[in-house]
């Protein structure tokens, strides 16, 4: 019987598993193999690859692009449009993306997309060093000066710093035949520009309110220096994306959710610590202050603002422990809004905490310390429920007359007991009054009937 049963069960697990490769192989192998056989078939014309990249200029935005440069050459594509809207970004970072599209084989298309989107500060630098600079409608571009992240430069290094970047953009334009003047004017005073103006002034080459638009425009146009003549008309175009990894690093790299992330992390540490558990608290808090640890490293971090923030955190403990009926608490929010404020030092906007995560973090901290620090404290402050302390107040009835000794019973369990007085006869209620080792102090009950009215938390048994 049992020998029939397993086979049985073997047979079902057998037909799951066929199932689940016929499954796989429609799935993925055909659709696979019908793509390409249909791709082969359509068009002869070699793709343009398409990406859209939005937000602060940072080590993962830079890694993306790199790669995606790398792979659109290694796969012969046409071209490879890139979609920017951009605030600035880190120098370093900018350089790599730079020096990645002057050794590309194929011609790098920056395209500033969608209507209202700007390549300001250090999306001028790789929209200048692109083989075709184009913008949409209702977009921006400028405003180069740069910026000092972390300590403050005086003036020597500030003149340095503008000298310095300068003479790179205005070398860029020339070298792609843009105008150098204009670009060296964003850079020394921080000049910006519409599309339609930036156009007429020879800082891009093309106006276009669409992909389609751009590609008809492009096509047959011969780029500078590399002399690469597209083929852009008509083209198919492969639309490719970060993968999730380099978005999750991309996102976290943003003042806000630095900010945030490093108050969850300080918040489950404070957790754990405050009520030990199976770690779950602890966990995530480091794993969320590793994560802040990140995109400290590419942010300009100011020392003063994290020290605040820890000091919010000091308090808030302090508080759960001392009791300062709030003032310890409201402390400790003015400092970490305070530790906000002066978390990252620069005068970008975009390099700064918000005063919406602020004040949004600000609101979530006062409740989780008002609501979940003061349950643990609660919990701290509780009596213990086991041991001999837990005896005081209860009551319990005698299982052998004491005179003085003998034993009684209470909460379940039987103690050797001692009366004040002279003698207590088996089987009368009697108070523990005091615990002296394993000997509990009592006294008949109606002896205490008043206390007890006075001190309701005592155990009845």
């Amino acid at each position: 019987m049992k020998t029939g049963k397993n086979t049985a069960l073997r047979r079902s697990f057998l037909r799951f598993v066929l199932l689940g490769l016929v499954s796989l192989f429609l799935l993925v192998v055909l659709p696979a193999a019908t793509g390409t056989a249909l791709d082969s078939s359509l068009d002869t014309k070699l793709p343009v690859w398409v990406t859209q990249v939005k937000g602060v200029i940072d080590p993962a935005l830079a890694s993306y692009l790199t790669d995606t440069m790398d792979k659109a050459a290694q796969a012969g594509a046409a071209a490879l449009v890139i979609q920017i809207d951009t605030p600035g970004g880190l120098d370093s970072s900018m350089r790599d993306i730079i020096q990645a599209e002057i050794s590309c084989p194929i011609p790098i298309v920056m395209y500033v997309y969608p209507q209202g989107a700007r390549a300001a500060s250090a999306g001028l630098y790789i929209l200048i060093s692109s083989d075709v600079a184009a913008m949409a409608p209702q977009t921006n571009v400028g405003a180069a000066t740069p910026v000092a992240l972390g300590e403050e430069m005086d003036e020597t290094m500030k003149a340095k710093a503008t000298n310095d970047a300068a003479a790179y953009i205005r070398s860029l334009a020339s070298t792609h035949g843009r105008n150098a003047d204009w670009a060296e004017k964003a850079v020394r005073e921080a000049a910006s520009l519409p599309a339609e103006e930036a156009l007429k002034q020879g800082v891009i080459e093309f106006l276009a309110a669409d992909l389609n638009s751009l590609l008809e425009q492009m096509d047959g146009y011969v780029t500078t220096p590399k002399g690469l003549t597209l083929h852009t008309a008509g083209a198919p175009i492969k639309e490719v994306s970060m993968g999730w990894i380099q978005r999750f690093l991309h996102a976290i790299a943003n003042p806000d959710v630095a900010y945030i992330l490093m108050t969850i992390g300080i918040l489950g540490i404070i957790m754990e610590l405050s009520s030990p558990g199976i770690g779950v608290a602890g966990v995530a808090g480091v794993i969320a202050l590793l994560l802040s640890f990140y995109a400290f490293q590419v942010l300009p971090v100011n020392l003063v603002g994290v020290a605040l923030v820890v000091l919010a955190m000091i308090l808030f403990i302090a508080e759960l422990k001392v009791q300062s009926h709030g003032i310890l608490g409201v402390g400790g929010a003015a400092s970490l809004i305070a530790g906000g404020l002066l978390l990252f030092n620069s005068s970008e906007p975009y390099l700064r905490v918000s005063w919406v995560a602020l004040v949004g973090v600000a609101v979530v901290v006062v409740a989780f310390f008002f609501i979940v620090i003061q349950a643990v404290a609660r919990v701290l402050r509780r009596r213990p429920a086991v041991g001999s302390e837990t005896l005081q107040g209860a009551i319990g009835v005698t299982i052998s007359s004491l005179g003085p000794e003998g034993q009684i019973r209470v909460q379940g369990e039987v103690w050797k007991a001692r009366t004040k007085g002279n003698y207590i006869p088996k089987g009368q209620r009697v108070r523990v009054v005091e615990v002296y080792g394993l000997t509990a102090i009592v006294e008949p009950l109606e002896q205490s009937a008043a206390q007890n009215k006075e001190e309701p938390w005592i155990q009845a048994q």
